[in-house]
């Protein structure tokens, strides 16, 4: 990748940068801990900027927002190198919601921001559907300084929900979604061979028609 925006961080002083990740399946409460320290920065009055990919309008174009409805102003990029671009000199820290949507040179523009001193903290779910190892997750996994595995709550169980059980039949990779078209499942309910899933019923709707 070579962008002006690159040479230029490349000249900022370099040893005060790092990266953190932030990890897990779906209902983790990933992108709620990503807010939750950009906001303790920001509160510091450290500057802060915070990007997520265009693709991901689920709940707002232009801001990160978690399954429990926290929010933060983010910037809508379409590219690794969109992103590295848009970050000004005078940012400190780096916020990326959704990471495994972006492209593999996430990965390069992590490293050369935390080489170029700035703190990078990225979300994003690190197995697909299937298992399956989903990059760039795992990539920045093993060059960052900190990692944060989260667990969900198993939607079947109430146990360790470590992975993500999609619901409905589609071979698509990336379908948007939230409770309607996942879950999170334990070691023992999940199965990527699982066809289609009835919806689970609400129970406090249920409690409400009583």
């Amino acid at each position: 990748m070579n962008s002006a925006a690159t040479v230029a961080l490349m000249h900022r002083r370099a040893g005060q940068g790092w990266i953190e990740v932030i990890a897990g399946p779906m209902f983790s409460g990933k992108s709620e801990e990503l807010i939750r320290r950009i906001t303790r920065y920001e509160l510091a009055r450290i500057p802060t900027q915070v990007f997520k990919p265009a693709l991901d309008d689920r709940y707002a174009v232009s801001r990160v927002v978690s399954h429990s409805r926290l929010s933060t102003p983010a910037v809508p990029v379409s590219s690794s190198e969109e992103l590295l671009k848009a970050v000004e000199d005078r940012t400190v820290v780096v916020g990326v919601d959704e990471g495994q949507f972006f492209d593999g040179d996430l990965t390069d523009v992590a490293m050369m921001l935390a080489d170029a001193g700035k703190q990078v903290i990225i979300a994003g779910l690190d197995t697909d559907y299937l298992g399956r190892p989903f990059e760039p997750i795992p990539s920045l996994m093993l060059r960052a300084e900190y990692i944060t595995k989260s667990l969900a709550v198993c939607h079947r169980c109430g146990g360790p929900g470590l992975f993500t059980q999609r619901l409905g039949q589609s071979d698509e990779l990336v379908v948007l979604g939230a409770t309607d078209a996942y879950e999170a499942r334990c070691r023992r309910c999940y199965d990527p061979q699982e066809p289609q899933q009835d919806t689970l019923i609400d129970l406090t709707e249920v409690e409400a028609r009583v």
